[in-house]
């Protein structure tokens, strides 16, 4: 694994693991063109979780907070509740069809391009869209809700279709306002990420060398510190811009990718 390469993909992935764009999706179309591989795509998995470490460091205070008075409040149980349950479709189809998602789906380019353009559609028509939001506090989303916000996550077991972006949608088509469906989705992401983090590694552990290990740190760190930045802002930049700004840049990047593959294979 070239350095710059490895520095290169933990740059996308920290960049784009939390804004409705697909991570994975532009991991594996520059490692396409790059000619990146990893032993069993492990790499584009493994990264993932400095890109969650980036949130638990920004919300660390508040989830401490909820760890603490989980035995008194129910509403932190609830809050907790609504986790579990929105986390359980994606853990179930990821674990089931782990194979045919890494074997078949993360090779295939260009249904990778074609879902990044789809979703960027969905992006601008539900950015038009008139939503008249009921919940604006992911403390207060019901377990009903939450399960609801899972079911749609679990679409982004098709790379280009990307978590963040279905768990958004979802959450706005079910009621929720902008800046809790986005913070839903950090809070979301952290169980989903850590289970694929460890699902992968124990499916892909005996494939992995030395150079990997190192190639893989080296990726998860620039992951990191690019997912800092990202969180710290996005809450912010989705208020004010909506998720236009992220639909163009999917069906730009879409498109790009599906003339290159015409052009260079």
């Amino acid at each position: 694994m070239p350095v710059w390469q490895v520095v290169l993909l933990g740059f996308i992935e920290g960049l784009t693991e939390f804004i409705p764009v697909s991570s994975t999706g532009h991991i594996l179309l520059a490692g396409h063109f790059l000619g990146f591989n990893s032993p069993g795509k492990s790499f584009e998995v493994l990264i993932q979780l400095g890109a969650v470490l980036a949130v638990l460091s920004v919300y660390f205070g508040r989830l401490f907070h909820i760890a603490a008075t989980l035995s008194e409040s129910e509403r932190a149980r609830g809050f907790v509740l609504a986790i579990l349950l929105a986390f359980l479709p994606a853990a179930v189809l990821g674990a089931t069809l782990h194979g045919f998602i890494k074997g078949v789906l993360f090779e295939t380019p260009a249904l990778i391009c074609t879902m990044l353009i789809a979703g960027g559609i969905v992006l601008l028509v539900i950015d038009r869209v008139a939503l008249s939001p009921r919940y604006h506090d992911v403390m207060d989303f019901p377990p009903a809700l939450a399960f609801k916000i899972g079911l749609f996550q679990s679409l982004a077991m098709i790379p280009g279709v990307s978590r963040s972006g279905s768990t958004i949608v979802g959450a706005l088509l079910l009621g929720a306002d902008k800046r809790s469906a986005a913070e839903f989705s950090f809070f979301l992401a952290m169980p989903t990420m850590v289970g694929a983090f460890c699902y992968d590694l124990y499916k892909s552990s005996q494939l992995l060398h030395f150079d990997d290990i190192v190639g893989i740190s080296i990726g998860f760190v620039t992951a990191f510190v690019t997912a800092l930045l990202v969180v710290r802002s996005l809450l912010a930049f989705i208020g004010r811009h909506g998720l236009a700004p992220f639909g163009w840049w999917r069906i730009a990047v879409g498109s790009i990718g599906l003339v290159a593959l015409a052009v260079f294979g």
